[in-house]
This record gives C-alpha cells, structure tokens and sequence, in this order.
C-alpha cells in the first residue's frame, strides 16, 4: 500500500522525490546466441534484467528502448510475455521507444509497450516471416565433393542444402510460415486493438516504414524518444534508471570452452555464419 501511495504522488508530482523510470535496452538480433562473445535477445540472457525492471514497484513507469532488426520469433514472443506479465503483476506502465530499427521480431517487443514510440525515420513493422539460406548442389559438383546422408525417417532430411529442393518440402516449409505468421498478426491485432488503419494485406506484407508513416498505420502512438517523451509525461525532474544485464565472463562462451561441447574450429565457424546472418538481417533495412 505504501509503494501504491509514493508512485501515485510520484506520478502526481506531489512527491519530495522526483519520478524514475526504469529503463531497459533490447538491442541487436533476437536468438538463444548470435555468435562469439555477443549473445542474442533471449529470454535466458534477459530474464535476470526484465525482473529487475519491475522490482520496485514505486517507479513511475518502465521503459524499453528497442534497436532490433528480428530474429527467432520465440524468443521474441517470450520476452514480450514476460515483460507484460511482470507489468500486469506489478501494475506498472510499459513505454516502448524504437530507435533506428523495430521490426520483424523487433516489432513484436514494441508490442510489450502500452504505448510505442518512435523516431519520425525509425524503420518499424516487417510483420511477417522470412526463412534463408543457401542451396550448394552446384558447388559440390564443382569442387568433387560427395554427400553422403543416412537417415531413418523419408523426411529427416528435408531442404538439406547439399540437396535440390523437393515441392512438398517447401511446401511444408511454407505451411509452418504461414502458422507463425498468423500467430503474430494475431498478437498485433490484440495489442493494438481499435489503433490499426489502413488495409490488413498492406499492414501485414511484411513491408516495414518510418515512424512518420507507422503512425498513420496506427502501429504506434506517437513520434518521440525516451527523453523527450518522459520529459513530458512526468516533468523535467524525471529521472532515468538505468538496467543493465548482468553476465558472467564464463557466460560469454568463448571458443576453448563453448557451452555446446563444438570444438574450437568449429565453433569459430558457427561464429562467423551467425555474423553473417545477423549482418544480413541489419542490412535488410538499410543499416
């Protein structure tokens, strides 16, 4: 009860104390590792510092600034519930700030936020689902490499890339897409249910925008960055309370010791396609 009174006079100005805001950074590409010494968004690498946001229930509110270009929309799932959980349980308000780039499953964090902000030529949306990859039957005939594949189970498999393509196996590639796809145009919908304009086959393409233009879409509330915006809702005395993820060198991984029992050699080259991937999902967006 008295952490409910000191946020409300807080909230009200009424406090000797000025209002704080807890503040989180998401940023980079969403995944359990993004290779090297750099994890990705996770919910096992953030859990620690999304608790910690809403651990003292007496801040005027929390805040999210979010940098990402997507990833694994698991993991972006799970860190967008534990956060509203958290926010529901301890009934403090989410603010969402996007800075250069919040789409794909960068969006789908933003969607953590009662309300979502974003720079005027911040990159948002991309709400949809994309897989990638390479096909090497050419080179290997090239180079004089012969694949050899045992499986039990006809499909085990599928869409190997050292193999041609078979329809039925993009066609079930594409049933999952579309599965995953619907699960997260329901998630919008819900979030920002009765904000939405515009068409949902333009909406939900996969095409991202400014902030400017996701504005009239609807897919946020207003233009604006962390400061700026708090500034205005609770005064030029806020004050910013900083989160900071907690990991241990050990947790860093490393490639004489990886967690995954990969040999040095090949966790360096793990290491180096999730760089590629990752860069390639930056680039998409013009970063």
């Amino acid at each position: 009860m008295a952490n409910f009174i000191v946020r409300a006079l807080r909230r009200m100005g009424m406090s000797e104390q000025p209002p704080v805001v807890a503040v989180l950074r998401l940023n980079g590409t969403i995944g359990a590792a993004a290779g090297g010494l750099r994890p990705g968004l996770s919910i096992a690498a953030f859990a620690g510092s999304i608790a910690r946001l809403f651990a003292d229930k007496t801040v005027a509110a929390a805040a999210l600034v979010i940098n990402s270009p997507g990833g694994s929309p698991v993991q972006a799932a799970l860190i967008h519930d534990r956060i509203r959980i958290l926010a529901r349980e301890k009934g403090i308000k989410v603010f969402t700030f996007a800075e250069d780039v919040s789409a794909s499953g960068g969006y789908m964090l933003s969607l953590a936020g009662d309300e979502i902000y974003a720079h005027p030529n911040s990159i948002v949306g991309s709400i949809g689902v994309v897989s990638a990859g390479f096909g090497f039957t050419k080179l290997i005939e090239k180079v004089g490499v012969e694949r050899r594949v045992h499986i039990s189970g006809e499909r085990k498999a599928m869409l190997d890339p050292f193999q041609p393509e078979q329809p039925r196996d993009v066609a079930h590639l594409e049933a999952l897409q579309k599965e995953v796809h619907e699960s997260f145009k329901a998630m919008v919908r819900e979030r920002r249910a009765g904000k939405l304009k515009g068409d949902e086959s333009e909406l939900f393409s996969g095409s991202f925008w400014t902030g400017a233009k996701a504005l009239e879409f609807g897919l946020i509330d207003g233009l604006g960055d962390l400061y700026s915006v708090c500034r205005k809702k609770f005064g030029n005395k806020v004050e910013f309370r900083v989160v900071t993820p907690r990991r241990s060198w050990f947790g860093w991984g490393g490639y004489a010791n990886r967690s995954d029992g990969a040999p040095m050699a090949a966790g360096w080259a793990q290491d180096l396609i999730a760089a590629v991937e990752e860069r390639s999902l930056w680039s998409r967006f013009g970063l």
